[in-house]
């Protein structure tokens, strides 16, 4: 069956099937709902977990080795395959269709994947797992919801905020649920359980930090090499996590990629705009930058956004250095110039 992230709580309270796929490009939704299903399997007695990264040289025979061994001690046990580009191509889909033919007993299989568009929805792997388990698609609040999702999350925290202020958080995270959701536990830690309000959102986020990833944002879509490696060095100094400064990166990216294509099939920049779906001000940002390279290169940008996708996730030491590299090639700076001759 298909379901949302809201529905599935309620999905999992009601027994477990042998197999999620949680698809999308909404990485604090995403986590949820993996966190969720690891949980109310680990409460139905599932207690080892064998985790599964897909790359370019994934050996799919690897997968099919998992399934078939047995735990050394009969427990149940997790197989978690990651899938950050939400294509696992022939070869993949072909083994998860051979595994859900006879799923094991003692294995709940749960796909943590991106976004899975249309025509990979009509595909045959996707409609086995649909077939014998859950899908959850995971979207971003779509603008106008974007105000609620915040006012409900600042509750939960405990926080105290009128509308005014949730909106205020809601505009600057721009559709970044984990960028909102760093702005409000930054607020639960300054402010406590006082009332908050527009100011205290203002002065809160003005002492919290001297860089943002919106200010990096805005260099790289600017074309400003040296602004954006300097915000994003400040960022990696002030002990930012590197998820978000990615998502926000592969979000202009994947824009501009749509923008180009959309331009290069003789639409009016107007109507290519209103394809992107972006906000006013990102419109006006999208529209400087596109220019800068053809549409394949915004594809090229594109598949490198999912390869620093995967490191990011896996903390490997050097996500920062493949945001710079990739941040300065979108920017315009030549490859060869490295952070260290930027000033």
């Amino acid at each position: 069956m298909r379901s949302t992230f809201d529905k599935l709580p309620g999905l999992l309270a009601n027994g477990l099937h042998p197999v999620y796929l949680i698809s999308g490009d909404e990485p604090l939704q995403q986590q949820g709902a993996a966190d969720a299903v690891r949980a109310a399997a680990r409460d139905a007695g599932y207690l080892t977990r064998e985790l599964l990264e897909v790359d370019a040289r994934f050996d799919w025979s690897s997968f099919a080795a998992a399934s078939n061994s047995q735990s050394l001690f009969a427990e149940r046990r997790i197989i978690e395959l990651r899938v950050p580009n939400g294509k696992p191509g022939k070869p993949g889909g072909d083994a998860l269709r051979a595994y859900l033919e006879r799923p094991p007993e003692d294995t709940l299989l749960l796909i943590v994947a991106g976004k899975v568009d249309a025509s990979g929805q009509k595909s045959a792997w996707y409609k086995a797992i649909d077939a014998a388990g859950v899908c959850v698609a995971v979207w971003p609040p779509r603008q106008h919801e974007l105000a609620k999702w915040v006012a409900q999350r600042m509750r939960m925290h405990g926080l105290k905020a009128d509308r005014q202020a949730a909106q205020l958080v809601a505009e600057r995270t721009e559709g970044n649920l984990l960028a909102a959701d760093q702005e409000i536990r930054k607020l639960v830690l300054i402010l406590g359980d006082s009332a908050v309000d527009e100011k205290a959102v203002i002065d809160a986020v003005a002492d919290s930090a001297r860089y943002s990833v919106f200010d990096f944002s805005a260099a790289v879509l600017a074309g400003d090499a040296p602004r954006a490696a300097r915000t994003l060095a400040g960022l990696r100094g002030e002990g930012v996590d590197p998820v978000p400064v990615a998502w926000a990166l592969t979000r202009d990216v994947r824009d501009l990629s749509v923008l180009a294509s959309e331009l290069e099939r003789g639409q009016a920049m107007n109507q290519a705009l209103k394809q992107v779906g972006a906000a006013p001000f990102r419109q006006r940002e999208l529209q400087a930058a596109v220019r800068r390279h053809p549409g394949v290169q915004w594809q090229r940008f594109l598949q490198r956004c999912a390869a620093l996708d995967v490191r990011v996730k896996r903390a490997r030491g050097d996500a920062w250095e493949a945001l710079l590299d990739l941040s300065l090639a979108v920017a315009g700076r030549p490859p060869s110039v490295r952070a260290d001759s930027i000033a």
